[in-house]
This record gives structure tokens, sequence and C-alpha cells, in this order.
């Protein structure tokens, strides 16, 4: 099969889930439902493409699944470690990027800036893929919306929320929902609110798409009912001198089995991974059974690769 089969993104890079549509994010989820059916049925699509990957910081899913994908699809997948050098400290983000278009065929770079990458996108031609930065993590945002797309049929009307630090993934998270009409609640504790221009351009979405965006304080009172319950580490990569004192002002945001019991019965557990049990989240309810943080693990591969047809294609 070729890759027109599956369509293309109007967009040449994917930064932000706010440059796509509700229909592009269903184009993805289409493709990528197509490619999880059959993994050995599109080993051709990408052959003889070559996929450039840049990390500033360490990665376990998003670097096997962009490196697993590429091969699935039959091409290949450069690693390039940035850990002790970061993006323009050798040479500038401008002449890397014009090097690197005439060697590959897209760009997937985690970086701890994001002007990093519209910087890479701005400066070459083929496609760059946010892996995540410091503001937003689109391909994760994508993939936790596709999991619960593939138990529900759709999230429109579904209550998420999203408990513990308004960080990169909640970003991400918000941006897709509010696309989708999926009901968001974010609860922080006070100071640590998601990027207030996520939340407005958010908004803006949600008025086409009747989602509700809601932001709070109260861990209780935002579960209570919902259908999905989300949360990620208190302290994210570069804040680590901060984890103690984020671990005293995050106490009361742990999702335990008595928080989660405030939720739908039938509710789902959440997390991007990786986790800190006995501190966002106890054992007993990532382990639980209506836990799906594996699930959305394993689709990580399945969006992704759906991304680099629709963009590479």
């Amino acid at each position: 099969m070729t890759t027109t089969s599956f369509g293309t993104l109007p967009c040449k890079d994917l930064l932000s889930i706010a440059q796509l549509g509700a229909g592009d994010i269903e184009t993805i989820f289409d493709t990528a439902s197509a490619l999880k059916a059959d993994r050995n049925a599109y080993t051709q699509v990408l052959a003889n493409k070559r996929l450039g990957m840049i990390f500033e910081k360490d990665s376990l899913r998003t670097r096997f699944t962009f490196d697993v994908g590429m091969q699935d699809l039959g091409g290949s997948a450069v690693f390039m470690d940035h850990r002790d050098a970061k993006l323009g400290s050798r040479e500038s983000i401008k002449d890397m990027a014009r090097n690197l278009e005439r060697w590959v065929h897209c760009i997937v770079a985690r970086t701890y800036k994001h002007r990093a990458l519209e910087e890479l996108a701005a400066n070459c031609n083929i496609p760059v893929i946010n892996g995540l930065s410091d503001h937003l993590h689109p391909c994760q945002g994508l993939s936790d919306i596709f999991t619960l797309h593939e138990r529900w049929g759709s999230v429109k009307g579904k209550k998420l929320v999203y408990v513990g630090d308004g960080n990169n993934t909640c970003h991400s998270l918000v941006h897709a929902c509010a696309l989708l009409g999926a009901h968001i609640t974010v609860c922080t504790p006070e100071g640590f609110e998601p990027n207030s221009r996520v939340i407005s351009e958010s908004m803006l979405m949600a008025r086409e798409s009747g989602s509700d965006i809601q932001i709070t304080n109260d861990p209780e009172k935002s579960v209570a009912n919902a259908d999905a319950v989300y949360t990620d580490v208190w302290a994210s990569m570069g804040q680590e001198d901060e984890i103690e004192e984020r671990a005293a002002i995050f106490e009361n945001y742990r999702i335990d089995e008595e928080l989660m019991a405030l939720a739908r019965p039938e509710a789902f557990f959440m997390h991007c991974l990786p986790a800190h049990r006995g501190q966002e989240v106890t054992s007993p309810v990532i382990d639980g059974p209506n836990s799906i943080v594996y699930d959305i693990a394993e689709n990580r591969l399945h969006v992704q690769k759906a991304v680099l047809v629709l963009l590479m294609g």
C-alpha cells in the first residue's frame, strides 16, 4: 500500500495539537487503527525513508516507538544524543536543520525549550515532530485520546480530569479535549495551573466543539463523576531540584483508591509514564483493573506511525 492511501495532514510539522482540526485528529486515529490492526500489512509504506531523532532528554517510550515504528513501515531511524550538548551549543539550530534536511526525510526532536523545535521547523523543508518540549507533548496527547477513542468510540461529552502539575502533557491533553468536545477539568495546587495562553486558545476551540474546560484546586470535587482520571509526575525533567518542595505541595493531589472511588465506577486511570509509585499515584490504582496506562504506551507506537505516514506521504 502506498502512503497516498492514507492521505496527508494540512501542516508540514506537528509541534502542537492546536495546529490540527478535529477532522485531522480523526484522520490520525483512522490511520493508527489501520496500522494497528495489521502490523505486517504496511511494511513498505515508508520504504527508503529515514528519520532523524534528536533528543536532549532521556526517553523510553518516545525513542523506542519512533524507532520501531519506522522499522515497521520499512524505513530507518538515526538517533542523535544531545543530552550533553544542548541544541544550538555546538552549531546553530539553523545550520543543523539545513544539514539534516539533506540527509533525512523527517526529524523528531525531544527538547527542553519549545523554541528550539520552532527554530528547527522554520529552517528546514522536511517535517519536524515534537517528541516532547517543556511546553507541549502532542504525541502523548493524541495517544491518550486515541486510547479512549478505542473504548468509547468518541470522547465527545465525556468528563476527563487531570490532577497534578499543569505541565506539557496537561497542555496537549487540554488541546485534544477542546478540539474533540470532551469536557476536561484540570486540578492543580495553587500556582501550578496550566499555561494561560494554552487555556485561552483551547477555550476558543471549545466554543466550536462544545467542550467545557475547568481549572480548579480541589481534587475531590474535580474527580467526582469523572469518566477518566489522569495524572503525571509532580516534577518533570529539568525540575529535579524541586522534587522535595513539590512533594510537599502536591501531597493532597495523589491519585489513590479513595480519590478514584469518587469517579464513576468504570472510570479509567491514565498516566503518560514514567510513574513514581507512591507519589502521584499509588500502586493499587496504577495496577488496578481500570488502569489503561500500558495501553496508552502501546498506542504511542501506532499513533506516531500514523503521524509519520501522514506527514511523510
